[in-house]
């Protein structure tokens, strides 16, 4: 039965399955964590009170990147190199999408257009981030190994999400609309693709370390490309609209700390 609990089930079952799954997490939430820390340190001056929640942002990236290296050491793995066709955050920036790494290598400070286009891709990212998690939270909440991380990353990617349109409405209400739903739009359309790509690259190499038969191979991936089918005709609209969150302020304290093992 080609679920996502008995898919998830096997990777998790395989050490080396679970050590790529483990190692292209770490690697994407370590990235953000940078992005993140590079971003507040260049905040503008009239933003300045945006730098705190940036930098809790980029805080529990970099956390969630610790918490999945602790899952490899609990099994007595370490992370492996991250093939580049699976390197999501790398292929979303090599496509123009967020802000460029050579800007934030930077010490200009960022414009106020550039803050808009880091949150608009952040919320169309953090839509995917906590579509995810909430999926391994609905089966995995109770994992004795997978459990208490997968509880602690899914409310942060919530937190992070409800931060993106709170702050992206306040821009709205400043007369950036127009520049934000274009900026969204872009980055939905340019996003799905990615993680189309990015999902059939990591499912031909787990049939490869689990030896699943070429049917299911190919079963997997038109499920994949029937999802993409539909997120390109209609599904993207659900990462473009903003909405006021319940959860205000989410990033307005300081980042809970990691468990020293997951």
């Amino acid at each position: 039965m080609l679920s996502a609990r008995s898919l998830f089930q096997e990777i998790l079952d395989n050490d080396e399955s679970f050590r790529l799954f483990c190692s292209i997490a770490a690697s994407g939430e370590s990235q953000g964590g940078w992005e993140n820390a590079r971003i507040a340190a260049l905040v503008p001056r009239s933003e300045r009170d945006l730098a705190p929640k940036i930098t809790r942002h980029g805080a529990d990236e970099d956390k969630h990147g610790r918490i999945f290296d602790a899952l490899l050491k609990k099994r007595g793995l370490t992370r492996v190199p991250v093939p580049p066709d699976t390197d999501y955050t790398m292929l979303l920036e090599r496509h123009g999408i967020g802000l460029a790494h050579h800007r934030l290598r930077s010490d200009r400070p960022l414009t106020v257009p550039e803050i808009v286009t880091y949150l608009a891709h952040s919320r169309v990212t953090e839509q995917r981030a906590a579509e995810q998690m909430e999926l391994l939270h609905r089966h995995f909440a109770d994992h004795p190994d997978l459990g208490r991380a997968v509880k602690m990353i899914s409310h942060d990617e919530d937190n992070h999400l409800a931060y993106c349109h709170e702050e992206l409405l306040r821009f709205a209400y400043a007369g950036h609309g127009h520049a934000i739903q274009r900026t969204l739009r872009e980055c939905a359309l340019a996003e799905i693709r990615i993680h189309r790509d990015v999902s059939l690259a990591v499912m031909a190499r787990m049939g490869r370390i689990l030896g699943w038969p070429k049917a299911r191979t190919a079963l997997l991936a038109a499920g994949i490309h029937a999802d993409y089918a539909y997120e390109r005709a209609a599904g993207w609209r659900r990462m473009v609209t903003l909405r006021m969150p319940e959860r205000r302020n989410a990033l307005g304290g300081p980042a809970a700390p990691a468990p020293e093992s997951a």
